[in-house]
């Protein structure tokens, strides 16, 4: 890919403009490829917010807007790079590059394959900006280059959900590769293989249909679920997957936690229909991991309901991997009982757990419009009855916070 100098420059000038609007007035520019202009100036503006370690370097180049959507964040990246390391690695779904060109740094050589060449153009550019002269570019079909290459210490794929429909993938069949299929020969050919899922995939179905799995890592961002992680590895595993909860927050509050699927299953999981001074919602990477009976072990506190998924306690717990609430007032569904709840209120956070109404209908039911402080969770105690449970976010100290990996005692 060509750009000319007056279109670098057009980038620069209007590297915050709206690119619709942009895209609209070519004809006021016909010295500019526009086109390629409108590219590079929305590939810039997602860097910004999605990889801004690249948005600093301000030759780099971007493919379509869909690449550069799909792409992984700056964060996600990072975690990933902190799990892999040695001395040669291979990337053999390439695509924009951001998982490699963070992994890579950890290895001496590093091999990008990828068969769309408009992105291994964008590669051939890019690294290189990027300080990551020890990566080979390879504009090849990641399995075809999988059979022929000489064994690595570390391997990274990426494979592609086939519903090109947006329809929820719940095996690993569904993706393209299918890394069933190629299990023996991935841990063949390294010590160590990554493979990065959707997070709409079902964990449990991989594990069952995986046999090399020894680690599963669910990785949440700012309280969204992103992405599911599973490292493969040949020798046999004589202990039980270790699955790890990531969630990574942009205020620094990273959370960390560690359990086993016996852990889950054979864990007391205490209930109770009183709720306690401070109510606890975990985190996005523990909702979606199913640690749901370890975390009454790991933490003094008491699950509200077998499937609310909600916990309390009346000392605060300040490194309860999730959202904590200091809890206000609790309240049934009777007139004048609802009436005193809502006293003073006109908008809310509302969250519902195991309870009949959709949110919509709920807010709709109280009349309350969105945001504010306060903070509504509508549930169900383990006694089965409905409740509202009003309360306002713990204030953070990162003091508290664990610095190493949590797992259930």
């Amino acid at each position: 890919m060509e750009i000319s100098a007056e279109t670098l420059h057009f980038i620069e000038d209007h590297k915050e403009d709206d690119t619709r609007t942009l895209a609209l007035q070519s004809k006021r520019y016909p010295e500019i490829d526009m086109a390629v202009a409108v590219t590079q100036i929305a590939g810039r503006q997602v860097a910004a917010r999605k990889v801004p370690s690249w948005h600093s370097v301000s030759a780099l180049w971007y493919p379509r807007h869909l690449s550069m959507e799909q792409c992984s964040s700056e964060a996600t990246a990072l975690y990933k790079a902190s799990l892999l390391k040695g001395d040669t690695f291979a990337d053999l779904t390439g695509g924009l590059g951001i998982d490699c060109t963070f992994i890579s740094r950890n290895f001496k050589q590093t091999d990008y394959v990828e068969r769309q060449a408009e992105l291994c153009e964008l590669a051939l550019h890019n690294f290189p900006l990027l300080g990551l002269e020890h990566i080979r570019i390879h504009h090849h079909d990641g399995i075809a280059y999988l059979r022929d290459m000489h064994p690595v210490d570390c391997l990274f794929l990426d494979p592609a959900r086939r519903d090109g429909h947006g329809g929820k993938t719940v095996a690993i069949s569904d993706c393209e590769p299918d890394i069933g299929a190629l299990e023996t020969l991935l841990v063949d050919k390294a010590k160590r293989v990554m493979v990065k899922l959707s997070p709409m995939l079902d964990m449990s179905l991989a594990l069952n249909e995986l046999k090399t799995v020894s680690e599963v890592h669910v990785v949440a961002v700012n309280n969204e679920c992103k992405e599911l992680l599973l490292i493969l590895q040949k020798q046999p595993n004589t202990q039980e997957v270790n699955i790890h909860c990531e969630h990574i927050a942009g205020n620094g509050e990273n959370q960390h936690y560690a359990f086993t699927l016996h852990q889950e299953k054979t864990s007391a999981c205490p209930l109770t229909n009183r709720v306690g001074t401070y109510l606890y919602e975990p985190n996005a990477a523990i909702l979606k991991a199913g640690a749901f009976r370890s975390l009454t072990q790991a933490f003094p506190v008491e699950k509200l309901h077998i499937n609310s998924h909600l916990y309390t306690s009346d000392m605060q717990i300040a490194d309860f991997p999730g959202r904590r609430f200091q809890v206000e007032a609790v309240s049934g569904f009777g007139k004048k009982e609802l009436k005193a709840f809502l006293k003073d209120m006109d908008k809310a956070n509302i969250t519902v757990r195991n309870f009949p109404l959709s949110v919509a209908e709920l807010r709709k039911r109280l009349k309350l419009k969105e945001g504010g402080d306060d903070y509504i969770f509508a549930t169900t105690l383990s006694d089965n009855q409905k409740v509202l449970i009003r309360g306002k976010k713990c204030p953070t100290d990162k003091a508290l916070l664990p610095s190493m990996p949590i797992s259930p005692r």
